[in-house]
């Protein structure tokens, strides 16, 4: 416990890294790269996604994000699964209305099923729109 924490590798520093460790298997270039923590009884835990996910950045491959939204300030992604609030209610995030390019408005019926529930969004006329 008296290490000290360095920050893991990342971009040209990190591929620079691998390519020397080339010899190495997966886990100790991960370790060699800094991709690991300790925990609290000493035992060290290599973190094998992070560095894989590091390492296809440092390689411009970015698997999160959508094609065209540079810049894009990270956060959740959408699960395309909610839960029913405690006060009954179904609450629908905003990457879902995002990715619809829904805006404040817009109106939908809502159609029960036996053990589904349907969204048709509604047009300006007041009719539901055909989803083909």
């Amino acid at each position: 416990m008296g290490r000290k924490r360095v920050e893991p590798l990342t971009g040209a520093a990190l591929l620079d890294k691998v390519k020397e460790l080339e010899h190495l298997s997966k886990a100790e270039k991960a370790k060699a790269c800094g991709y690991y923590t300790v925990t609290q009884s000493g035992a060290e835990r290599i973190s094998k996604m992070k560095f894989t996910n590091a390492l296809l950045e440092a390689l411009g491959m970015n698997l999160d994000s959508k094609s065209g939204r540079s810049g894009s300030r990270g956060g959740r992604s959408a699960s395309y699964r909610i839960t029913v609030q405690a006060n009954g209610n179904l609450l629908i995030g905003s990457a879902y209305t995002k990715q619809m390019n829904l805006k404040p408005g817009d109106e939908f019926e809502i159609s029960l099923g036996r053990k589904h529930i349907h969204l048709k969004q509604v047009s300006s006329n007041g009719q539901p729109t055909d989803p083909d």
